[in-house]
């Protein structure tokens, strides 16, 4: 189901309406797009209810010192491993649960009439899936999905919850606050007897299907990204500030190929001296206006 209700705005950034020219300016990109590559960032799912990391005065990193797991951390330290899993066990079904606003159902339409030839998005919450699109590659994975290290065993998120309720039957943990890839803040007393299962097959290390910070996307998820850039003749930036290398790979290729390039976030990107339009505007505003 998805959400019909007014937006979320508790972790967007303040900004002003859509400015009619804008608009306008946005409806002549997309309407002169004939195969439109679009690329997705947390600034999106913020109308969802969902924080994200670098908003001025709302992202996580401008109100608190929290910082997410890092890969090497979590591959090589039982306790990083069981202070993710008993965060994440907290967190999951309130993050499971957000639903895809007005700016996911209107790429879903634009995929549908043939207007967007591919969808990129650097988020996990699988907002993207829940709101139908097809045509998407999720760049950096997505926290539905667990598989082992060891032998590559897949699990559905939703199962792996209900292992970690047998395991810790008497466990409970209050909550304080959300982040972006869906866990929750606690304290190493909370975390210390939390109880971590291992791969039904194997016994190895169970690990969401993301890429955490200071891993790498996959050469061959890569190149297939690239591919469907080159078939396309324009890229949309969508709620992203471009910051991370992974995504902005994929807008200097489309710089180099000469494509026009428009982007669509509140604040600064990386973009932003060489995209043919920027736009601070809310994606769940703006994007619905678009014909």
């Amino acid at each position: 189901s998805v959400s019909r209700a007014s937006p979320n705005l508790t972790f967007v950034p303040a900004c002003l309406p859509p400015d009619p020219v804008e608009v306008e300016e946005l409806q002549r990109f997309v309407s002169n797009s004939k195969r439109l590559f679009v690329m997705t960032g947390a600034g999106i799912s913020t109308e969802s209810g969902i924080p994200d990391y670098r908003s001025e005065g709302v992202g996580l990193y401008a109100r608190t010192d929290r910082r997410p797991v890092q890969h090497a951390e979590f591959v090589h330290s039982a306790s990083a491993r069981q202070r993710y899993w008993a965060r994440n066990f907290v967190g999951w079904p309130q993050f499971s649960s957000h639903q895809p606003n007005k700016a996911h159902l209107v790429l879903r339409d634009w995929e549908k009439l043939g207007k967007l030839h591919w969808l990129v998005t650097q988020n996990v919450d699988a907002l993207h899936t829940k709101a139908g699109s097809q045509r998407l590659t999720e760049l950096h994975g997505c926290t539905h999905r667990v598989f082992c290290l060891a032998c590559g065993d897949q699990m559905l998120r939703s199962e792996l919850q209900e292992h970690f309720e047998a395991l810790n039957p008497t466990w409970k943990a209050e909550a304080f606050g959300v982040a972006p890839d869906g866990d929750v803040f606690l304290t190493d007393e909370q975390v210390r007897n939390f109880q971590v299962p291992a791969c039904r097959k194997c016994g190895g290390i169970l690990k969401p299907d993301v890429t955490f910070f200071g891993d790498t996307v996959s050469q061959e998820k890569v190149s297939f990204v690239h591919q469907r850039l080159a078939e396309s003749d324009s890229m949309l930036v969508a709620g992203s500030s471009m910051q991370v290398y992974s995504g902005y790979r994929f807008a200097l290729a489309a710089r180099d190929r000469k494509l026009p390039i428009a982007v669509l976030n509140i604040g600064p990107t990386r973009l932003d001296h060489f995209a043919s339009l920027k736009l601070n505007s809310r994606c769940g505003e703006l994007l619905p206006l678009i014909v």
